[in-house]
């Protein structure tokens, strides 16, 4: 049975927010194998045994930001779609939800991207395994809302008739593409790969 995870409380002398934050920029930057756990820890002002009290390992805190991450796609999508009726409207506006985010949230998405394989091995730590089984569920979440919202398109007729889960897998593939080279600092404004991709999955819906 799967360890249930129970978000700490945050009180004011708890460094847990910074330890993401930070393992998220060095693990965005940097990479998650090329950074030390000893370099999160300075960059929040702490020792690195303090870590300890927080996150049983680097593995561990990178599969709650992993975790995290998907609660927080789902959350948009679900917010941006909301008493969206029209399916082509709600499929746009599902598409700049996923957009719609912080420099922060990017390095978040690369992170997630980039160590999916992460959650289809079985860990040896209770609170990795809970983390890892909990992000599953996430991703199954994530990959249903989506195959649900073309489903219901195509009930309507507003969207062709196709194998609805596997397009949605194709949907999700181009969405998330993006964060394995985009950067902020590059040429290209997020707004801009934004309305491309939008008009991109809207096409091979719709048509």
């Amino acid at each position: 049975m799967a360890t249930r995870i129970v978000e700490p409380e945050a009180g004011p002398r708890s460094k847990r927010a910074a330890i993401l934050a930070a393992a998220v920029d060095c693990f965005g930057e940097t990479g998650f194998e090329a950074t030390k756990w000893s370099t999160v820890a300075e960059r929040v002002g702490i020792g690195q045994t303090a870590l300890y009290h927080y996150f049983e390992s680097k593995t561990h805190c990178l599969l709650t930001i992993m975790r995290l991450e998907l609660q927080r796609s789902h959350d948009k999508f679900m917010e941006a779609t909301e008493g969206v009726e029209e399916p082509t409207e709600a499929l746009r506006a599902a598409v700049r939800a996923a957009y719609d985010v912080s420099d922060q949230e990017v390095l978040q998405m690369r992170i997630l991207h980039n160590h999916m394989d992460l959650l289809s091995g079985t860990r040896k730590s209770k609170r990795e395994e809970a983390e890892r089984v909990e992000a599953r569920k996430l991703v199954q979440l994530v990959e249903r809302n989506w195959t649900n919202l073309l489903v219901r398109g195509m009930s309507m007729g507003a969207f062709p008739l196709r194998d609805a889960q596997l397009l949605g897998s194709g949907v999700l593939g181009l969405i998330v593409s993006v964060w394995r080279w985009y950067r902020p600092s590059g040429p290209t404004p997020l707004s801009e790969v934004s309305e491309l991709i939008e008009g991109a999955c809207v096409r091979m819906v719709a048509t």
